[in-house]
């Protein structure tokens, strides 16, 4: 059974930063997707950053670019998203997903395995 744990969320002051980590466990995968993606109150869910197993090809949503990095460490069976520069907009529920095919995945629908979330506040 694939799980995915999140965790690193919390309350942080404008331009703070935090690092979420997303455990994975029960993967068979050959190739796959991590993404992280974000809801706030009120919105619909909206994808932040991916990575793919296949070639390390990450994705970032322009709202995030130059201020989030995402990476893996595939002995840990673990990806982090680094956020720095942190805006109160940032302030949602972050969830780590995984997408089971090769390539990159983007989209909220790519991906058929969601974590809890964990939650993210930025106060201004």
């Amino acid at each position: 059974e694939v799980q995915l744990v999140e965790s690193g969320g919390g309350l942080v002051q404008a331009g703070g930063s935090l690092r979420l980590s997303c455990a994975a466990s029960g993967f068979t995968f050959a190739y796959y997707s991590i993404g992280w993606f974000r809801q706030a109150p009120g919105k619909e869910r909206e994808g932040v950053s991916c990575i793919s197993s296949s070639d390390g090809s990450t994705y970032y949503a322009d709202s995030v670019k130059g201020r989030f990095s995402i990476s893996s460490d595939k002995a840990k069976h673990t990806v982090y998203l680094q956020m720095n520069s942190l805006k109160p907009e940032d302030t949602a529920v972050y969830y780590c997903a995984a997408d089971p095919h090769y390539g990159l995945a983007t989209t909220v629908d790519d991906y058929d395995y969601w974590g809890q979330g964990t939650q993210v506040t930025v106060s201004s």
